[in-house]
């Protein structure tokens, strides 16, 4: 009989805090800029300069870690961990490992075979490095250190995942959690999340783990899929042969959809960590904590619950509402200005999903302002103008973030709601279509619709179809 297998993945992801400054230096965190422009001798390694400690840091990385149910290190110190790489300018990059901010927490994922908790080990803060550039043409490499000493925080989860479902579920819920507190924007393609992926395999019901691989290179939820599958069926062919699994860091090639070795996999004591001399540790008092804590947003989970209540809509919508910080944001201001939440619900779920798709554009590159769409809600409300002229008005939104009144007035959009005109056009329309007014008094529903679409055709859109449907039944009687 065929071995069975079990998948043993944990995760360290890597997240780039939304500072406006590095995490040692005053030095810009802006993603591109020209190589090399967001630097100074701090960041750049220079002999006899200082770092000095970015608040805004430990600030984020104690509101992920509640957020996370981790218990807060109230002393935590900064390590030395000593490599040597050329993207890595002090030969050193300032982590931490003996006492770490976050510790012990955990959160609860949901796939198709129900809910679980997967643990987190630690969240620690440390120091990003610069960046290798390769250069095929003249054939060597440069360094860009614009992004040395960006700050990160570093979520290491227990081996608690068997899948790549459970993985990607996890990976949403923290990104979602971290975009609600603000503290980054998790953009895979930009790098500002990475997840290295720990796996190993082991026969079903084995007490001991097999031997790990970590990979790397990973910058789509859709590469760690398939890096996981990829790694396990190589791990398992090479047990099914006899052979053993090696402990070694690994690089994912989503093209190829195969890995490669990079180097084999160092352990805590190869990187001779010591305490760093320049840097006092942090002391986190119960005000600061409880500053913070205070402070932490609603979350998805509690603002998906609220919504069914307080706005009395599906929960469908509801989960679609929230998945971003930006969408839900954009729902409740603007059912705060017009008190619609079921209309508001509509155009984001709708017109809005349509055209970031046509765009291919994500929910947090909406751009155009609440006060907008709660005016052009109200104006269809009020019939100033009719559903057709209203999705007209809501792409100039979109795209140009315009006023729709001014649009309408402008444009000369309104709905024609003067009976007097309405009648006259009515009536002409009935006096060239005898057929159609023939058809409809013999039963044929149909020939109205041809009789409202020809009056909407001479009013040149702007009539109300509502209006114009009665009275023309009025008039054919």
């Amino acid at each position: 009989m065929a071995k069975q297998y079990e998948t043993v993945i944990g995760l360290e992801v890597h997240v780039e805090l939304a500072t406006k400054t590095k995490i040692f230096c005053g030095c810009s965190t802006a993603f591109g800029g020209a190589p090399n422009t967001h630097t100074c001798p701090v960041c750049t390694g220079m002999p006899g300069s200082l770092p000095v400690l970015n608040k805004q840091v430990v600030e984020y990385a104690m509101a992920v870690g509640l957020a996370t149910n981790c218990k807060i290190n109230q002393y935590c110190k900064f390590d030395r961990k000593n490599y040597f790489y050329p993207d890595n300018p002090q030969n050193y990059q300032i982590s931490q490992l003996y006492l770490p901010i976050c510790h012990d927490g955990g959160i609860e994922i949901e796939t198709a075979a129900g809910k679980k908790v997967v643990g987190i080990h630690e969240i620690h803060m440390e120091e990003d490095a610069g960046k290798l550039v390769h250069d095929e043409w003249e054939d060597c490499s440069l360094v860009d250190y614009n992004r040395s000493g960006v700050p990160l925080i570093e979520i290491v989860s227990e081996p608690d995942m068997r899948n790549a479902e459970e993985v990607i579920a996890y990976l949403d819920k923290l990104r979602l959690i971290i975009q609600y507190l603000g503290a980054s924007d998790c953009k895979l393609q930009e790098g500002s999340m990475r997840a290295d992926v720990n796996l190993s395999v082991r026969e079903v019901g084995a007490e001991k783990f097999g031997t790990r691989t970590e990979m790397k290179n990973l910058n789509s939820f859709k590469a760690i899929a398939r890096a996981i599958d990829g790694e396990r069926a190589r791990q398992i062919e090479l047990l099914e042969e006899g052979k053993q699994v090696i402990q070694e860091t690994r690089r994912w090639d989503d093209n190829k959809e195969y890995s490669y070795p990079m180097r084999s996999k160092e352990d805590a004591h190869d990187y001779r960590y010591f305490p760093d001399p320049d840097l006092v540790p942090v002391v986190i008092s119960d005000e600061w904590l409880q500053a913070v804590k205070d402070r932490q947003p609603e979350l998805r989970t509690e603002k998906l619950e609220r919504y069914k209540k307080e706005f009395d809509i599906p929960e469908y919508d509801a989960g679609i509402l929230t998945e971003s910080k930006r969408m839900a944001d954009i729902f409740e201001e603007t059912t705060a200005l017009c008190g619609k939440p079921k209309k508001v619900s509509n155009w984001l779920m709708g017109e809005t999903l349509r055209l970031l798709k046509e765009e291919n554009k994500e929910p947090e590159d909406i751009g155009f302002s609440p006060a907008y769409l709660a005016k052009l809600i109200e104006m269809t409300e009020a019939g100033t103008i009719n559903q057709t002229v209203a999705k007209e008005v809501f792409e100039k939104i979109f795209r140009d973030n315009i006023d729709p009144e001014k649009y309408v007035e402008e444009h000369g959009l309104k709905s024609v709601n003067d009976e007097g005109e309405l009648r006259t056009v009515v009536e002409s329309v009935i006096a060239a279509n005898p057929q159609s007014v023939a058809d409809y008094k013999g039963g044929k529903e149909k020939a109205l619709g041809f009789l409202v679409g020809q009056t909407m055709k001479l009013m040149k859109g702007k009539a109300n179809p509502g209006a114009v449907n009665k009275l023309l039944k009025e008039i054919l009687g």
